[in-house]
């Protein structure tokens, strides 16, 4: 009878070993899978989510998140609505225009609180009223998304309007050209040549969508909408964890990116910081992330004003606050 009993617990604590293992093996391998597409080259405006990767913030929250990079012949709400990623990030107006026409896109989260889209001109220029005789460079979605305003606001023409075409060189040769840029890119490379210039903010001018802002489908907010609120709480905590040290993300950026620079990464970040784009606006007081739906109606009745958006477009439908409402990482 002992022998029987001692065998017994023997068998009992072995099959409780192998449930154990078996547990932790799943749970090791039950991660939800993720794929999350950028806009551009890898760079120091995509740092917070390359941080959550590098610092196992995604896995902290159960996600196995692989990021692709975009770039100008990827269009990541073509992937998105193909299925071929789960999120991306995108401009409010795109999203809203996609509504427009039916596409079942919805924006969770907002890291950036205002677009970083400006015009770079030469330091002697005083102003964007100033330009009415300059050159100005504008890429292919610029020409749908903040020309129409911009032109209208400062009497700008079509006919002094060019293609940028993501080369600097035009702009450094001829002092009669000005062109589209980002605080945080176009005018380091100018700094690189020696040239003092000046970048007018859009946002600064009244300009109001947020930009990278988190986008999914209306699937996915229905059917996995768990997997959303992580990706969305960790994309956040990657943020703040970026802007505290940016190293591992800086390590990752250049593994997918090798021709980004330290100098270049160094002051991207700086700019984000400098001109509180992931932590003024709501975010500083809200958390980072935030949105609001009175900066969603501003923006939609912005688009109704200049032509860019139909007034009977449901502008709510392009957005949901669920995932950012409680989420709190404050700057």
């Amino acid at each position: 009878m002992l022998a029987r009993q001692v065998f017994s617990r023997a068998a009992g604590a072995m099959l409780s070993g192998m449930a154990l293992a078996f547990g932790l093996a799943q749970g090791a391998s039950a991660e939800d899978k993720v794929t999350f597409a950028t806009t551009w080259f890898a760079q120091a405006e995509h740092g917070g989510f390359y941080q959550a990767v590098a610092e196992g913030i995604y896995k902290k929250h159960g996600l196995d998140v692989t990021i692709k990079m975009g770039g100008p012949q990827v269009n990541g709400m073509q992937l998105l609505l193909a299925g071929q990623t789960d999120f991306i990030i995108n401009y409010d107006f795109a999203v809203l225009q996609g509504v427009e026409k039916g596409f079942p896109l919805v924006t969770v989260a907002a890291p950036f609180q205002f677009d970083m889209q400006g015009i770079m001109t030469r330091d002697d220029v005083p102003n964007l009223a100033s330009l009415k005789d300059k050159t100005i460079l504008v890429a292919g979605t610029g020409t749908t998304y903040w020309w129409p305003w911009v032109k209208k606001k400062y009497g700008y023409t079509d006919a002094q309007m060019r293609p940028y075409t993501f080369n600097l060189q035009p702009f450094f040769a001829d002092p009669n050209i000005v062109q589209q840029g980002f605080p945080s890119s176009e005018p380091y490379q100018a700094a690189q040549k020696g040239l003092k210039v000046k970048l007018f903010l859009l946002a600064d001018e009244g300009y109001p969508p947020y930009t990278q802002a988190i986008t999914t489908t209306q699937k996915m907010v229905a059917e996995r909408p768990d997997v959303v609120a992580r990706f969305v709480r960790a994309s956040i905590e990657g943020w703040k964890s970026y802007l505290a040290n940016p190293a591992p993300a800086y390590a990752l950026i250049k593994k997918d990116n090798p021709n980004m620079s330290d100098g270049q990464l160094a002051f991207g970040l700086d700019k984000l910081k400098q001109l509180k784009i992931v932590t003024g606006g709501d975010a500083a007081k809200s958390g980072i992330g935030t949105m609001t739906d009175e900066r969603w109606k501003k923006t939609a009745d912005f688009m109704v004003e200049w032509g860019l958006l139909k007034r009977d477009t449901d502008y709510r439908k392009a957005y949901t606050l669920q995932f950012v409402k409680d989420v709190k990482v404050m700057p």
